[in-house]
């Protein structure tokens, strides 16, 4: 005799819900309520909009949060590079597609022809030096982001709420920020 493997049963309103994204009917409710209702915002297919801190968006009739990955997420790899028409079927052809725009042998090429024509360290710098600006203004960006937060207090682990005098020293800070400025301008090549 055979034994069900699965063990988890589903309720009716987990295949009614299937049911409904299956013939397209995405914000069909599958129960209602009787007695409290919070305030809630109807969404559709599309929507942008902020909860808890975070962006959410309604794709194929799921709830969906979106992050500053998204945008990495959604390179699609061609099948074919778009430099030397070749098929792209290597296992690195897509990781190298995704950060250069190309297939690992086109990159591989780029950068041989760079190291024979002895321009390899003026490339390996520029990037360098692009990197640590973009660390520059990222840094600039968290830094302005925390002044602006609230030091009031917190609350701790166990729940108490602790709360704090006193404020944030600007020109401390600000001489902090230079420093490590130019700190980071000083590893430039």
């Amino acid at each position: 005799m055979k034994e069900n493997i699965l063990k988890k049963q589903f309720v009716e309103k987990d295949i009614q819900r299937i049911r409904n994204l299956v013939k397209g009917k995405n914000g069909e409710k599958i129960t209602q309520s009787v007695g409290y209702t919070k305030e809630s915002e109807d969404h559709i297919e599309g929507d942008i909009w902020q909860e808890d801190n975070r962006t959410w968006t309604i794709k194929n009739g799921i709830k969906q949060n979106i992050t500053k990955l998204d945008k990495f997420k959604k390179v699609s790899v061609p099948l074919f590079c778009p430099n030397c028409k070749q098929v792209m079927d290597k296992q690195l052809d897509s990781h190298y597609y995704k950060s250069y725009g190309s297939c690992l042998d086109c990159r591989t090429e780029f950068e041989t022809k760079l190291k024979i024509e002895g321009k390899w360290e003026d490339y390996v710098n520029t990037t360098f030096n692009k990197e640590i600006d973009q660390t520059i203004k990222e840094y600039k960006v968290f830094f302005k982001e925390k002044l602006q937060e609230s030091n009031q207090g917190t609350v701790t682990e166990s729940g108490e709420v602790e709360r704090w005098v006193g404020s944030v020293d600007n020109e401390r800070a600000e001489e902090s920020l230079n420093q490590i400025i130019t700190y980071l301008e000083n590893l430039k090549k």
